[in-house]
């Protein structure tokens, strides 16, 4: 039986730049974490609970087209996107609204797409 989402990795290629993104720009808290020689795992629990990984040792290569897309749940929509816009993080839309959230997608800095997720008040 399945009990729930234990992590959701993406892969990455350069490691130190990949991290800069998820730590600095994201300003997620480093979790567990090593490597063999150049090959890394990096976790990232997150507050709400579930964990983003990153890895690069499988030999896929980041995708913004490759399939599904984490969706990180946020408390401000615009000032995160307009923090980000202007660190550089490239968007692949505007704000998408929905009947029950908005949300926008851009890219890391491996191009891995990454969906922000707004609910709307009740």
């Amino acid at each position: 039986m399945l009990k729930k989402v234990a992590f959701t990795m993406y892969p990455i290629q350069d490691v130190g730049r990949a991290r800069d993104f998820y730590e600095k720009k994201l300003g997620l808290t480093l979790g567990s974490h090593g490597n063999q020689g150049d090959k890394w795992w990096i976790e990232y629990d997150l507050p709400g609970g579930g964990c983003v990984a990153l890895s690069n040792f499988t030999d896929e290569a980041p995708s913004a087209n490759a399939g599904g897309t984490i969706a990180f749940e946020v408390e401000d929509l615009d000032a995160l996107m307009a923090r980000l816009k202007s660190d550089g993080v490239e968007f692949r839309s505007g704000v998408i609204p929905g009947p029950h959230c908005r949300m926008a997608v851009c890219l890391d800095s491996e191009g891995n797409s990454l969906l922000l997720h707004q609910l709307n008040p009740k």
